[in-house]
């Protein structure tokens, strides 16, 4: 008797993840790795697999890395842009995206001007010509001295605020509520006489509260903003925290915490990496500019902004994924497709902005 005949076939069907590829033996375990994947259309894709990934970090790997996919990496090399990592359809179309893809780093702000215009420009004055009434993004950065016994205490000692224009809408010098003990010239450029005369903390916070809530109310502004600006910038806790400022977190778009332009292991990369990766020029080679790092973190925030989605087609509106509102045996019934059409992203898309 042929006992290996009577014996039931295994399947050997394999459920694979529509998003990212990974296929698995059994459905429960897709239907878990999509609850825990918040895959989306908002994440970065290969434009040549359709593919997904976490961050662009991990979409470089795939396309450039030493354990690149051949095919995707093949295409890219020739049809690919290493800034915004998107794909064309000829070499010559590639050439002139790269035209405007590619920037040039922002003037540093003193060479811009004369000295008196300089003196003027950073004397704190908030410049109206340059504020626009409507809910934009104003970016902001902040140059920190030291304080404390060992001068390793940051302290807020000039501060930078530029449009979505990049026109300087706010540019002071900060006198700190504590006595500053390094001053790190090598970094900051800056020294005792620049801060001796310097605008107060507090009254560096007014101002700078007095545009980004653009006369809107408190309860609006917790609510959702309302005509109040969004607040760009890298490593925004630390520069409020140094201001003594608050900011709602909803009206926050930082690029030291945005998880496409994170690390794999959701570490965050320096502005001056993100800079020279996503922009193609180099940032903070010798004194630090804070008109020089607001311009290139607006840049970076703009370029996002500007991805096109398909928001149409999977709503991504609420950051909160929707399997909970389904029983576990519907789930069951539902293909790969329609699993990922009600997955969501776990963090707030740019684009959406």
């Amino acid at each position: 008797m042929d006992t290996e005949a009577e014996l039931p076939k295994r399947s050997t069907a394999r459920h694979k993840c529509v998003a990212c590829y990974k296929q698995f033996k059994r459905k429960d375990h897709l239907i878990e790795h999509m609850k825990i994947s918040y895959h989306s259309v908002h994440q970065p894709k290969c434009a040549v697999c359709q593919k997904l990934f976490k961050s662009f970090e991990s979409l470089r790997e795939h396309l450039t890395g030493p354990l690149s996919k051949a095919h995707c990496s093949g295409i890219f090399s020739d049809r690919g842009c290493n800034l915004c990592m998107n794909s064309f359809d000829s070499p010559s179309s590639l050439i002139k995206h790269k035209e405007a893809c590619s920037l040039s780093a922002p003037v540093p702000f003193e060479k811009t001007l004369s000295n008196a215009e300089s003196q003027k420009k950073i004397s704190g004055a908030i410049d109206e010509k340059r504020i626009c009434r409507g809910p934009k993004a104003v970016a902001m950065d902040c140059e920190m001295v030291g304080g404390g016994s060992n001068g390793t205490l940051d302290l807020c000692a000039r501060v930078c605020l530029v449009d979505e224009d990049e026109n300087v809408i706010f540019h002071t010098y900060v006198q700190p509520q504590l006595p500053v003990t390094n001053y790190r010239y090598e970094v900051t450029g800056l020294t005792e006489e620049d801060i001796k005369n310097a605008m107060p903390l507090k009254e560096v916070k007014d101002k700078i509260l007095e545009i980004l809530n653009n006369g809107e109310s408190t309860g609006r502004l917790m609510l959702d903003g309302g005509k109040a600006r969004l607040l760009v910038g890298h490593g925004l806790e630390h520069d409020l925290d140094s201001l003594r400022m608050n900011y709602p977190d909803h009206m926050l778009r930082d690029t030291a915490k945005y998880r496409p332009l994170m690390k794999t292991n959701l570490v965050s990369h320096s502005l001056k990496y993100l800079t020279r990766t996503y922009l193609g020029y180099d940032i903070q080679s010798g004194v630090h500019d804070p008109y020089e790092d607001c311009v290139s973190v607006m840049r970076l925030y703009k370029r996002f902004r500007s991805q096109d989605h398909q928001v149409e087609e999977i709503g991504n509106q609420n950051p909160t994924g929707s399997f909970d509102s389904y029983k576990y045996k519907e789930l069951e019934k539902m293909s790969p497709n329609e699993l990922y059409q009600i997955s969501k992203s776990d963090y707030r898309c740019w684009c959406l902005d």
